[in-house]
């Protein structure tokens, strides 16, 4: 990762291809979710095919992909300055606050327009299974390292208007005996009492996380988001088999935060932590396995970066390419042996 907070791979590249612009502009007309609830998780997919070195395939990938589509849901009643609060939280208002967004960053900087409503979304983290914020941190890194389009403008827009949507609060949390690292924290994070139903009858479960990571200094902040980060992706390789897709947003999550702080302004990176810290370890509670798998702390993998992704992206599952572009971010032998074994774990697309 670079010092600036941007995540780096050795794979990962600018498209000039226009492949990526022609995927989300056939992503728009789609809704954020389909079958009631599940997201639609192809415009961060196809972001991270394109950024590392899959864009040949993106379509081909979106072609499969494009049967779980909806259409974006009637709009209900217009968003607007002077109504915002009542809309939030309110699925009903997908098209609405995508409407509402597309208005804003036609009008205004998109940067401005991210650092106004960070902090108003940001208590919400938990809505949508954390996949709001996942699909802001794919569009805020794509805006941050490639040209401004209007449909990469667009998908800023439908992130947010998502998260807008979906914003749920988790319970409130009591403080356990600090943890000196992110990995013992999320080691030290108690799981849900009953581990059955899905993340809607398990996050009201929640009420207690060690204490880790705050801090008032945006610097240290950073640092700490980047160790979250690199832990929770560590762990997917020896706990990953408790829930082979939903442990994988304890490790994207976060990184979607860091994905999105050199846009924000600095005094935001101390609450963006906080944020990301009780996303993670909310999902590490919900769906913590009896016990770990020795074999994924010892056997490394040997392949490349660039080869992961490649395993990954033949793969398909869209899940396991999201956790790929997090292990490559990350860069280190244990995290790339993380999305192979997120390869093993779940089933593939094609």
């Amino acid at each position: 990762m670079t010092d600036s907070g941007t995540p780096t791979s050795a794979s990962s590249s600018p498209d000039t291809s226009g492949t990526l612009d022609e995927a989300l502009q056939r992503l728009h007309a789609s809704g954020p979710e389909r079958n009631g609830w599940l997201s639609n998780h192809a415009p961060m997919a196809v972001e991270a095919l394109v950024r590392n070195g899959q864009a040949p395939a993106a379509h081909r990938w979106l072609d499969h992909y494009r049967r779980k589509l909806e259409d974006m849901p009637a709009p209900h009643s217009p968003v607007t300055a002077a109504n915002w609060r009542e809309a939030l939280g309110d699925p009903r208002r997908i098209a609405d606050w995508a409407r509402f967004f597309e208005r804003e960053t036609a009008e205004r900087p998109w940067r401005e327009v991210l650092a106004v409503w960070w902090p108003r979304l940001l208590p919400g983290i938990a809505g949508g299974a954390t996949h709001p914020v996942i699909r802001t941190g794919h569009a805020v890194r794509t805006l941050l390292t490639t040209r401004e389009t209007e449909p990469r403008r667009t998908e800023l827009a439908h992130a947010l208007g998502y998260w807008a949507a979906r914003v749920q609060p988790l319970p409130e949390i009591a403080p356990l005996a600090p943890a000196p690292t992110a990995a013992a924290a999320l080691d030290a994070v108690p799981p849900v009492p009953r581990q059955d139903g899905g993340v809607r009858d398990r996050l009201p479960q929640l009420t207690a996380f060690p204490h880790w990571g705050a801090t008032a200094d945006p610097d240290t902040a950073h640092t700490l988001l980047t160790e979250l980060v690199t832990a929770a992706t560590h762990r997917y390789a020896t706990h990953g088999h408790g829930e082979p897709i939903m442990l994988v947003h304890a490790a994207t999550a976060p990184n979607a935060v860091l994905r999105a702080l050199p846009a924000l302004p600095r005094e935001l990176w101390p609450a963006s932590l906080a944020a990301a810290w009780a996303a993670s370890a909310a999902l590490t509670a919900a769906y913590t396995p009896r016990e770990a798998e020795a074999r994924g702390a010892t056997a490394l993998t040997a392949l490349t970066a660039e080869e992961v992704f490649e395993r990954a992206a033949a793969h398909g599952d869209d899940h396991t390419i999201k956790f790929a572009d997090t292990a490559l971010d990350v860069a280190d032998a244990r995290a790339l042996t993380a999305a192979v074994r997120a390869v093993e774990l779940n089933p593939p697309a094609f």
